[in-house]
């Protein structure tokens, strides 16, 4: 007996609707916006953009300066990493609560605390932390760990929402305490998850860490913005170099380790 393929899946009206605005609103957006294209090409912004560029050869490559940018280097490193690590503990922390496993009156508050904290973009942290905090990295790692809070604390609060409760809820009719049961049935199975998320958002402090010396908040950021300012663009090169090979460093160490904690 022959089988008819399946028939194509049929796009909803709301679904329609929503792509026709999405559309339009795109198409609003470049009349908008008044674009000027024919500036942006023109010979004299293209001999602009190469004279520019071409103040930034040779990169500075002398020793001292080099020391200087490996000190900025471990700097943003290490802001990346503690405010990841403390993000993840307290997201882990606030997602129990977000997940709704402590009552409805707690899913509220810690709910909206996570859209509070992942709302607000890491520089504006860093501008409210600079103030309590002074100039330096401490103030970046702060705002780093904030706003990372929010994201992280979500994620793994959908990831536990999302969780089948047939495990946990056979530890615990056999009397264990909702605390083991959590910890040896719900953990073990969105481990692997967490770390996932832990491990790509620490990618993103990186980035986000050289882009909060802008502010005065250390690193590598803090040092680029000094040489830009005084118009230094040699040593300014040196430091964006030293940017892109520290974040492709990173984004391949932290790939590698993803996909052999998922096991994929």
């Amino acid at each position: 007996m022959l089988q008819h393929p399946p028939a194509p899946p049929v796009i909803s009206r709301s679904t329609a609707v929503l792509l026709m605005g999405l559309l339009a609103l795109v198409t609003a957006s470049f009349y908008s916006l008044a674009i000027k294209w024919g500036e942006l090409f023109s010979a004299d912004a293209l001999r602009s953009g190469l004279e520019f560029i071409a103040g930034f050869a040779p990169p500075e490559l002398a020793g001292p300066f080099l020391l200087k940018i490996a000190g900025a280097t471990l700097e943003t490193l290490s802001m990346s990493a503690l405010s990841t690590l403390i993000a993840a503990a307290l997201g882990i922390a606030l997602a129990l609560p977000a997940s709704g496993r402590m009552g409805g009156a707690l899913y509220a508050i810690t709910r909206l605390m996570l859209n509070v904290l992942r709302s607000i973009p890491e520089l504006v942290w860093a501008s409210i932390l600079l103030i309590a905090a002074g100039l330096g990295p401490f103030a970046g790692t702060l705002a780093l760990a904030a706003h990372t809070t929010g994201v992280l604390g979500r994620l793994f609060a959908d990831a536990l929402e999302n969780l089948p409760p047939a495990p946990e809820t056979t530890l615990r009719i056999n009397g264990a305490t909702p605390l083991a049961a959590f910890c040896y049935a719900a953990l073990p199975q969105i481990l692997p998850q967490l770390m996932s998320y832990t491990l790509y958002r620490w990618e993103n402090n990186i980035r986000a860490a050289a882009i909060l010396g802008v502010v005065g908040a250390g690193g590598l950021g803090q040092m680029l913005k000094y040489h830009l300012s005084l118009f230094q663009m040699q040593q300014a090169a040196s430091v964006i170099i030293a940017m892109l090979l520290m974040i492709t460093v990173v984004d391949g160490a932290s790939f590698w380790l993803r996909r052999k904690m998922t096991g994929s």
